[in-house]
């Protein structure tokens, strides 16, 4: 009894050990950090690029006598990522892998058109593809931008889009999007969705608008690398309609409600000097939407929003920090600022797109016993652009960080 038991236990162990079968060794896979995607002239099908780490390069494993580039980039044509990803191995002798792509970049020509939710209905079946990759938006072709991406002071390029993701989303002049949040709101058919905007084509407007009044490409910057991130693509139904810019996507972070709220650095006209701005970092408590559902009549909206302003900067000196009634003053202005800038993006939401990107719709939801019930009150169609929405936007707080007192021009220059 004693040596079957034995045999049954080494039998059991056999099999347990067999679980390692299918592992690889580091060294033998190609691991994936951007894939690109554009369209062709044939219907549905893609070109695929994928940017490939090199993992060697920046670490200590390297030498000075074996130099090496950052990664190998590889297009190819496919239906689907899966497909795409097999294709590609015929010319990497590694297996590629997929599980460490940080971001899928798409072309706004592909964005724009038809079949672009056909294309990502294939990304969740892709094992190794995670949802948790942000989805950002090339004005030109993903491979020419992917190509033309060239960091200065990263080595490692999944480390670029690591940091400057981190960076333009704490900043607030792109959104934060992976994929997953993607099928959420195109599912919920009831929201827009929105996505990083990006280019490596430089076309620099002319005119100041501010640290964030531009789309990517508008940015007045010389040298340095040219990929910028600014603005966000707006979809609509899975497919892409418009382009905010870095000022708008700032307030359609603010106004949603399911998002944490980051602290941002914005300028605003000074009231008694406005050939002057004056810069503030920006910290916004947790919106309320609050929602009076009328079947046969307007829906009212009220969304609260209460903001801390602690002011940096004030190149017209004037003495705010000193005199309670100009800083009054500059209190109601930047108020009064932030309220017209918010309604202007909101009005554009309800007679432009006729849907919303701040996820109102969960805030209604609840009015309804059933789904059908919802459905049949159609929040796309009727409720939001027939809406009445009023915004209460209230600067709880005006600091001026390290400020003392503003320096009297007069006497500088007597």
């Amino acid at each position: 009894m004693k040596k079957i038991l034995l045999i049954l236990l080494l039998l059991h162990a056999a099999v347990l050990l067999t679980g390692c079968y299918d592992r690889k060794e580091l060294e033998e896979q190609a691991y994936v950090i951007s894939i690109g995607v554009d369209k062709t002239e044939k219907e549905n099908i893609f070109r695929f690029t994928f940017e490939i780490a090199n993992p060697e390069v920046g670490s200590s494993a390297t030498t000075a006598s074996t130099p090496e580039p950052p990664q190998e980039i590889v297009s190819v044509l496919g239906t689907d990522f899966l497909s795409a990803t097999s294709a590609a191995n015929a010319s990497v002798a590694k297996e590629i892998t997929l599980d460490q792509a940080r971001v899928v970049i798409v072309s706004q020509k592909l964005a724009r058109s038809k079949q672009f939710i056909h294309l990502m209905q294939s990304a969740p079946s892709t094992v190794d593809l995670k949802l948790n990759a942000q989805l950002v938006i090339s004005k030109e072709n993903a491979e020419e931008f992917i190509r033309k991406n060239k960091p200065r002071l990263e080595s490692r390029p999944h480390k670029y889009f690591q940091y400057m993701l981190d960076r333009a989303k704490e900043t607030g002049v792109i959104p934060d999007a992976p994929l997953v949040r993607y099928f959420q709101i195109t599912e919920g058919d009831a929201d827009l969705f929105i996505a990083p905007f990006a280019t490596t084509r430089r076309d620099p407007n002319d005119e100041y608008g501010a640290e964030d009044n531009y789309e990517a490409g508008e940015v007045p910057l010389k040298g340095g690398n040219r990929t910028q991130f600014m603005g966000s693509a707006v979809f609509k139904e899975g497919q892409m309609i418009d382009i905010l810019t870095g000022e708008e996507n700032r307030y359609s972070l603010m106004l949603d409600t399911t998002l944490p709220q980051q602290d941002i650095i914005a300028t605003y006209t000074d009231p008694l000097q406005p050939e002057f701005d004056v810069s503030a970092r920006v910290q916004i408590d947790k919106v309320r939407v609050k929602i009076d559902y009328q079947p046969k009549s307007r829906t009212n909206i009220d969304v609260y929003v209460n903001t801390h302003m602690n002011i940096f900067a004030i190149p017209s000196t004037e003495s705010y920090v000193t005199q309670a009634k100009k800083r009054k003053i500059l209190h109601d202005s930047i108020q009064k600022q932030l309220e017209e800038r918010t309604e202007k993006l909101v009005k554009k939401t309800q007679e432009q797109y006729k849907l919303e990107p701040f996820y109102w719709s969960l805030h209604i939801r609840k009015k309804f016993l059933t789904i059908k019930d919802y459905e049949k009150a159609d929040w796309s169609n009727k409720i939001y652009p027939n809406a009445k929405i009023r915004l209460h936007v209230n600067v709880k707080s005006l600091e001026f960080g390290k400020i003392l007192r503003e320096s009297d021009i007069r006497e500088v220059r007597d």
